[in-house]
């Protein structure tokens, strides 16, 4: 009897010790935008279970335009995106033309298009501080490009202003704060262009080798940025901590791979 009642006695005390270890056995919840544990900008919903979200912080390079993409102090709070996928289904849901639409009024509105996207440009004035655009920050969704491209505008304008912090958007797509290749990332997924967060270095070979038409991903092992219909999509120049990713000024492009979606 002793023997029985010892051997439930140590079943339970090792029980007790896996449930205890399991609640608080590490230092805190670390934000996914904050892969180092430190202190920052608090954490967003916890989306999915840990299995399915992609590990890609531990490949993560320093990004050598930290400093000029205007990083968010330990202050910040900023809620969490919605999810990627969200941004393109209201594009849709707002009644953006069909791919077959828009095949068949490109040759028409081509001569419409540079006139209207030379205005667009002329009418950019960057915020001082950086190069960041000015009022809400998003640019208008292009009419005449193909839908892939339109929800990808309407991804990169959700996060736009979402402070800077190195590994955001990368333990999730929705988060709080996104790096260079967390937001490039999220405006891609929008597009369905992307199904997992990619590093800088992954996006390197994202796609197709060379320039697209209507968009071009820039990546090394360090940082990466967008032109989208012309306009560059950057967090390294920016104008502030809630300034925008869209900027007015385009950048050198020396050291970068250029990639594009096929088609696109």
């Amino acid at each position: 009897m002793r023997d029985f009642t010892t051997a439930t006695a140590l079943c339970w005390a090792l029980v007790a010790g896996l449930v205890l270890g399991g609640c608080g056995g590490g230092a805190g919840v670390r934000s996914a935008g904050d892969p180092a544990g430190r202190a920052g900008i608090a954490a967003g919903p916890a989306v999915g279970t840990p299995s399915s979200k992609k590990a890609a912080t531990a490949h993560l390079v320093a990004d050598p335009q930290e400093a000029s993409s205007y990083p968010a102090p330990a202050s910040t709070h900023h809620a969490a995106a919605a999810a990627p996928a969200k941004a393109g289904a209201e594009l849709v849901a707002a009644g953006a033309p069909s791919d077959a639409e828009v095949k068949a009024e490109l040759q028409q509105m081509a001569a419409v298009e540079k006139s209207a996207q030379q205005a667009r440009h002329a009418a950019l004035t960057p915020v001082p501080g950086g190069q960041s655009i000015g009022g809400n920050g998003t640019i208008p969704i292009p009419a005449d490009v193909p839908e892939a491209i339109q929800k990808v505008v309407a991804g990169a304008n959700e996060i736009a202003d979402f402070p800077y912090v190195f590994g955001g958007g990368h333990g999730s797509f929705i988060d709080n704060a996104y790096d260079c290749s967390g937001s490039v990332s999220y405006a891609l997924a929008a597009g369905g262009l992307l199904s997992s967060p990619e590093t800088s270095g992954e996006l390197e070979s994202w796609g197709a080798p060379g320039p697209g038409k209507y968009m071009t991903v820039y990546a090394n092992a360090g940082h990466t940025y967008m032109y989208v219909d012309g306009i560059l999509y950057d967090t390294a120049g920016r104008s502030g901590v809630y300034a925008s990713r869209w900027l007015v000024t385009p950048t050198n492009n020396t050291g970068f791979v250029a990639r594009h979606y096929p088609g696109l």
